[in-house]
């Protein structure tokens, strides 16, 4: 079957689904996403989307932002999510994306009159970074501040900021930036939250330095607590804080949890994963694929049998 996509209201194959060249989030980034994990379980035989209403929630918070006109509620948008995933005959890990957009075709710098649309994708996509250890730089790219482009949703403009980020690292032999704020404390990746571990707690940065409130960062913080006895301070964390980090590792629906071996050619603690980190990686992977009987609201089950092959 061929992979489908919800798109004008309706579900449809991917290769009927197109947009004009004049669309105007296409040429100003007036449009917010969100990315979903829906994460095959092989020994169950199904998928486990991963706090899809929370997803919802957010992106709903970026409509706001954007002045988008989204015309569902949060429980519809997970029913249209679990039916495109019944739909698309995968049986693997997926990434669901759907995008809340201006479709207006028309040129000229605005959020007012102009129309709004709505789509889903879902596609294959293993975790963004791997999970055995990654080396980072910070980036001499700085986080764009919330008095330009609000973090608070995932709006598609802003993304231009990571990209750049994301494409020097690369080319400088590293597999991620760390984004410093404007006054040079440290604020996350190009699309990860950022932790460290500091005399066995947790830090990472707050709010107020331009960051994604992520999901995956909260998962994390309520798994530290509840399962390890693991205190999370929020603060500011200075650069140098960095280098003399006992662990550290990044968050994200795409990423997963990665582990920081190495930040600007420096080790992180032995250079090895932390113990922390791995029992977190652990305690994380029961969690999203619904293992944990602790946490039964984080995942909702799409039945296989509904799946078409």
């Amino acid at each position: 079957m061929p992979p489908h996509v919800f798109f004008h209201k309706r579900f449809m194959p991917l290769s009927e689904a197109k947009i004009g060249i004049l669309t105007h989030a296409l040429h100003y980034g007036t449009a917010c996403f969100e990315g979903i994990r829906g994460n095959w379980d092989s020994e169950r035989g199904n998928f486990s989307l991963f706090r899809v209403e929370d997803h919802y929630k957010r992106m709903l918070n970026g409509c706001r932002i954007l002045r988008i006109n989204l015309p569902y509620s949060v429980n519809k948008l997970c029913q249209l999510t679990s039916e495109l995933l019944e739909r698309s005959g995968y049986r693997e890990d997926v990434y669901i994306r759907p995008l809340a957009y201006k479709s207006s075709e028309a040129l000229g710098v605005r959020l007012h009159e102009l129309e709004d649309d709505f789509l889903i994708i879902v596609t294959p996509f293993p975790p963004y970074l791997g999970t055995k250890g990654i080396r980072c730089c910070t980036s001499s790219w700085r986080r764009v501040d919330d008095t330009a482009i609000p973090p608070r949703g995932k709006i598609c403009g802003t993304y231009v900021n990571s990209a750049l980020a994301k494409t020097e690292a690369w080319e400088n032999g590293f597999d991620e930036a760390i984004f410093l704020t404007h006054d040079g404390h440290v604020s996350e990746g190009t699309g990860e939250n950022i932790f460290l571990v500091i005399n066995g707690e947790l830090v990472t940065p707050p709010s107020s330095d331009n960051i994604l409130l992520g999901i995956t960062r909260d998962t994390v913080i309520k798994l530290a607590k509840n399962e390890l006895a693991v205190h999370t301070i929020e603060r500011q964390v200075d650069r140098s804080e960095l280098y003399l980090a006992e662990e550290c590792f990044l968050t994200g629906t795409a990423a997963h949890m990665a582990p920081i071996v190495e930040i600007d050619h420096r080790p992180i603690g032995n250079g090895e994963i932390g113990k922390i980190t791995i029992e977190l990686q652990k305690l994380f992977k029961e969690v999203i694929l619904g293992r944990n009987p602790n946490y039964p609201d984080w995942c909702t089950m799409v039945s296989p049998k509904l799946i078409k092959a």
